[in-house]
């Protein structure tokens, strides 16, 4: 990859940030062109590669990917990590899904143990093929990810969702940690480390509530494109109005 030149489109662009452990980040920005072919994480990866020496271990993750050019920034200590689900993990998930800044986007089906055991014992046994994990950061349990073939789903796949698409949901569950840019890089390590590499689908689907303005924003940030809204059903009967949002797992990937 050479280094991007003045008149470079700027779309076929992707710059990084250093942000080292315990100290003041350099102030330069290394910026390179994406070949023919080539998804954004994989030119950014490789301009790491050429311009930041000595980077194993470190996390390359999404900043912002909405905008041009594809902005990432290498982290030295990100902390973030994702376990399986376990039955132990269940009181907190409970406790996350009504805390109040969760609430009012996640019309929590698991509403006490004895209905999350009912709703997520099955995948934790295996016998549900939907794949749960619990967010870490620095060894702190702090959220939640899930992570679906959307036709594994038949209720789902009647809905606006591509039906060879992977389908997530997200929350960051403790309050200490929502609000500080966390959510960006916990999906973008999710995605890359986790979701990606375990499919062979060409999207990956997404889709907040309408209202949602903070998740909306973060899905734009990783690359996600917003499409329909539509009416998904939710516990109680009633319906909440959602935008489908569509991730292009070649252009983002490269496979």
């Amino acid at each position: 990859m050479s280094a991007a030149a003045e008149d470079t489109d700027p779309e076929a662009t992707v710059e990084i940030r250093v942000e080292p452990f315990g100290q003041p980040p350099p102030p330069a920005r290394h910026r390179g062109e994406v070949g023919a072919g080539q998804g954004w994480y994989a030119a950014a990866r490789e301009l790491a590669r050429d311009r930041v020496p000595d980077h194993a271990g470190w996390q390359l993750l999404a900043e912002d990917l909405a905008d041009s050019p594809r902005r990432f920034v290498l982290v030295e200590f990100a902390g973030l990590a994702f376990r399986p689900l376990t039955r132990g993990d269940l009181r907190d998930l409970v406790r996350w899904q009504q805390a109040e800044h969760v609430a009012p986007w996640w019309r929590a089906s698991a509403v006490d143990l004895a209905a999350a055991e009912t709703r997520y014992g099955p995948a934790i046994d295996g016998t549900d093929p939907t794949r749960h994990w619990i967010v870490e950061r620095h060894g702190r349990s702090i959220g939640w990810v899930q992570d679906y073939r959307v036709a594994d789903h038949p209720d789902w796949a009647l809905t606006t969702a591509p039906q060879d698409s992977v389908g997530i949901d997200y929350l960051i569950g403790e309050p200490a940690h929502v609000g500080r840019g966390i959510g960006t890089r916990m999906l973008s390590a999710y995605l890359t480390d986790v979701v990606a590499p375990a499919y062979d689908a060409p999207v990956i689907f997404a889709a907040p509530d309408h209202r949602n303005r903070a998740s909306l924003r973060v899905l734009d940030k990783l690359g996600f494109t917003q499409g329909v809204w539509f009416d998904c059903p939710v516990p109680g009967g009633e319906a909440s109005t959602v935008i489908g949002c569509t991730l292009d797992v070649a252009a983002t990937y490269g496979y």
